[in-house]
């Protein structure tokens, strides 16, 4: 038997986890995957082995279409911690998953379902939360207006002026360094989803802040953003802030500046985005601006955005009322 040919048995008689160990171990290696990333893969396809193998079938060969049907009907009446069934953007994530999967096995040769046989399922449109503009004034001048340190106010507001600014992810703006900050030229390059990096840009306000708050700091920090926690006193560097801090006291100061609606940092990125597109900027350069890789993941704004409707409506809309 050829060597080719023994692998491909030798792989068909292996369990779905083995796989996916190896599949996880593909994304980091080969494909320079976040650890993220590999956890996220190796948590949809893990409850898609135990399924398999509670129902019997263990192996790649028997991931089949009916197969994969009936993963998707248990999905659909799966139910979360709250007793909530899954969101169909979660249990979309499971077929993505397992489309990438499908796609690694075939690329080795292992007889299994082909990956485009799989269709995503169809999605509500998504709603897209996004503050005015006199909203935004306030949650930018609210930490100047809150109890605290001075250093953590002054870092408080480089926070929200660089997010508003940019439009970055949280995880994103977590990760700046000093040395990646190019004052001179108002950008710095960034690594977003898919390790993809690009280039952004931020105004002279915001960079008027972040200076402030550098100029303000003792600490010997790589990072652009500390936590300037008691307990870090008297070392000769800080921890960066994490995701988690920043969602918090993005909505402490959206509380503190009266805005009831929910607001997070996505929501800032959201509003830089829908405040370039109203001002005349085209989708394209949106898109790059925000790091989508698809079109059609900046488009989610366009509804919102369109002024053209609007004016249609003025025009045209209940004329003959009062009129005799």
């Amino acid at each position: 038997m050829a060597l080719r040919e023994k692998a491909v048995k030798n792989a068909n008689v292996s369990q779905i986890h083995d796989l996916i160990r190896d599949f996880c171990d593909y994304l980091e290696i080969e494909k320079n995957r976040s650890k993220r990333t590999r956890e996220n893969y190796g948590f949809y396809l893990g409850r898609f082995a135990d399924w398999s193998v509670e129902r019997g079938s263990g192996k790649a060969k028997d991931i089949t279409g009916d197969a994969v049907r009936q993963f998707r009907l248990w999905l659909n009446r799966l139910e979360d911690a709250h007793g909530q069934p899954l969101k169909k953007n979660t249990q979309n994530y499971h077929l993505i998953a397992l489309r990438a999967f499908l796609k690694y096995l075939a690329k080795r040769d292992i007889e299994t379902l082909a990956a485009e046989k799989i269709e995503l399922a169809k999605q509500p449109d998504r709603h897209v939360d996004f503050m005015e503009p006199k909203e935004i004034e306030r949650i930018l001048e609210a930490p100047l207006k809150a109890q605290g340190p001075d250093i953590v106010r002054l870092r408080d507001r480089a926070v929200l002026e660089l997010l508003w600014s940019t439009g970055l992810r949280v995880s994103e703006l977590c990760s700046l360094k000093l040395e990646d900050i190019n004052f001179n030229r108002n950008e710095f390059s960034v690594r977003g989803k898919g390790s993809k990096w690009r280039v952004v840009f931020f105004s002279d306000d915001a960079k008027a802040w972040v200076k402030k708050y550098l100029d303000a700091r003792k600490d010997m920090s790589p990072m652009l953003f500390v936590s300037h926690d008691r307990a870090a006193k008297g070392r000769d560097t800080m921890s960066g802030l994490t995701s988690r801090t920043v969602q918090r006291l993005v909505t402490h100061y959206a509380k503190i500046a009266g805005i009831t609606k929910r607001v997070s940092p996505h929501t800032l990125r959201h509003s830089f985005a829908t405040d370039l597109l109203m001002n005349g900027a085209d989708l394209r350069s949106v898109q790059s601006l925000l790091g989508h890789a698809s079109v059609t993941t900046t488009q989610i704004y366009t509804h919102i955005t369109d002024t053209h409707l609007q004016e249609v409506y003025k025009a045209f809309h209940d004329k003959k009322r009062g009129k005799k």
